[in-house]
C-alpha cells in the first residue's frame, strides 16, 4: 500500500536547489498536492539514490566462507542496508567468471534465482547486471541465454586475466590462495587460466557477435576499467556505450567526445582518489568528466560523495546529488526518477539536517527504512 502523505516543515531539494515547498505523495508518485499532513521540520528530503553498480551485497549473501545458505534472505538483508543508506533503486553487480566461487557461473544462477524470488517481498526496486569475463568465449552462447532467461537489463565487460604473467610463462601472484578460497585445485585452476590466455584471438570475433545480440535486444552494455582512448573507442564501435571506472583521463575524455556514460566510484570520492593510483574521481569531476557516481563495494559511499563534492565546492548540492540520482537513472534509462517534481515516482530519503543521518527511506510510495524521531512523526 502506497502513502499519501504531505511533508512540511522539511527543506526539499529540487532541481533548482533547496526550498521549503511542502512535498506531497500520492499513488506512488510525487503529486501537486494533498495527503495527510507530516511535519518533518529539522529534517531535508533529497531524490532517492539510483545505485548504477554495487557488489556491497556479497557480505550478505556469505559472510563467510562456504556460508552461503539461503540466498534469499541474504538479499532481504542487503536491501535493509540499501535502504537505510537512502537508495532506492539499485544495480546488484554480479560475476560471471572463470574465477569461481561467487564469482562463478553456479553462484551468478543462484543469485539471480534468488533475486527471482524475493523481488515482490522487497520495496527497495532490485536490478541485475551481469560482469562477463571476455575470455570465456565458450561460454557466450549461455550467457546470451542466461541474460535471456533472467531478463537481465546491463551487462558489463571485463577481463580479469593477468595476462603479463601467463604470457611470461610466470604463476601469477596469489593464485594458491585464490584456488583454495573457491575449493579448486591450483594446478587445475593455472591450466583454466592458462587454456583461457591461449584463446585470446578467438574473443573479438566472438564479442563483435554477441555485443551486436545484446544490442538488438535492448541491453545496456558497458566497460570496466578501460586504460586508454583506444580501449574506449573499441568498445563503442561494439555498441558498449556507458565506461565504469575508467583508470585514466584519457579514457574517460575519449568517453565523453564519443558521447558515452561515465561512471566513477563513490568510494573513490571518499578517499579522496583511487586506491590504486588510477585516475582521481573528484578530479574528473571537476573536469566534468563524471556523469554517475556508483556505490561500488561501500553503500554509504554515495551520499558521503554527493555531500562532500558540496561542501567542497566542486558542485552545489542538487549538481552533486543530480551524479546519485538524476544522472545514474539517466544512463539506466529510467526516466520516471531521480527528481522530485510531480509524475516521477516517489523515491527520496529523510535526513537529519544536522548530523545528515538516514532517518526514512521511501520508495515507489512505500516505506524501506524508517527509525526515530521522523518515524514518531510519520506514525503520528
Amino acid at each position: 500500500m502506497t502513502l499519501e502523505l504531505c511533508f512540511t516543515g522539511a527543506r526539499v531539494l529540487r532541481p533548482g536547489g533547496l526550498d521549503s515547498a511542502p512535498l506531497s505523495i500520492a499513488g506512488g508518485l510525487i503529486s501537486e498536492g494533498g495527503g495527510r499532513p507530516v511535519d518533518l521540520t529539522g529534517f531535508t528530503i533529497l531524490p532517492g539514490i539510483v545505485d548504477a553498480h554495487g557488489d556491497g551485497f556479497e557480505r550478505h549473501l556469505a559472510p563467510r566462507r562456504g556460508a552461503m545458505k539461503d540466498i534469499g534472505e541474504g538479499l532481504i538483508a542487503a536491501e535493509a542496508e540499501l535502504a537505510a543508506n537512502g537508495i532506492t533503486t539499485a544495480i546488484l553487480a554480479q560475476f560471471y567468471s572463470w574465477e569461481g566461487g561467487m564469482r562463478g557461473p553456479e553462484f551468478a544462477q543462484r543469485v539471480f534465482d534468488g533475486l527471482g524470488r524475493i523481488r515482490g517481498d522487497v520495496v527497495t526496486d532490485l536490478r541485475a547486471q551481469l560482469r562477463v569475463e571476455t575470455p570465456m568465449v565458450e561460454d557466450y552462447d549461455t550467457i546470451a541465454a542466461f541474460i535471456a532467461e533472467h531478463g537481465i537489463g546491463y551487462v558489463v565487460f571485463n577481463d580479469h586475466l593477468p595476462h603479463e604473467a601467463l604470457e611470461a610463462g610466470k604463476r601469477p601472484p596469489r593464485l594458491t590462495g585464490q584456488a583454495l578460497r573457491i575449493g579448486r585445485n591450483p594446478e587445475k585452476h593455472l591450466a583454466a587460466m592458462q587454456a583461457l590466455h591461449a584463446g585470446m584471438h578467438r574473443v573479438p570475433g566472438a564479442l563483435a557477435q554477441l555485443t551486436t545480440d545484446l544490442v538488438a535486444a535492448g541491453v545496456l552494455m558497458g566497460s570496466h576499467d578501460d586504460r586508454s582512448a583506444d580501449m574506449r573507442t573499441d568498445w563503442r564501435n561494439l555498441g558498449v556505450q556507458i565506461t565504469e571506472f575508467p583508470e585514466t583521463i584519457d579514457a574517460a575524455e575519449a568517453a565523453r567526445n564519443g558521447g558515452d556514460a561515465i561512471i566513477m566510484g563513490a568510494p573513490n570520492i571518499v578517499r579522496g582518489g583511487s586506491h590504486n593510483g588510477n585516475a582521481s574521481a573528484p578530479d574528473m569531476v571537476a573536469m566534468e568528466l563524471v556523469d554517475a557516481l556508483a556505490s561500488d563495494y561501500h553503500y554509504p559511499s554515495l551520499r558521503r560523495a554527493a555531500f562532500l563534492l558540496a561542501d567542497a565546492g566542486i558542485r552545489d548540492l542538487a549538481g552533486a546529488w543530480h551524479l546519485i540520482s538524476k544522472g545514474p537513472a539517466r544512463i539506466l534509462g529510467l526516466m520516471d526518477r531521480g527528481d522530485l517534481v510531480a509524475g516521477q515516482r516517489a523515491d527520496f530519503m529523510v535526513i537529519d539536517s544536522e548530523t545528515r543521518r538516514v532517518a526514512a527511506t521511501i520508495a515507489g510510495g512505500r516505506i524501506s527504512h524508517l527509525v526515530g524521531i521522523a518515524a514518531e512523526r510519520l506514525i503520528g
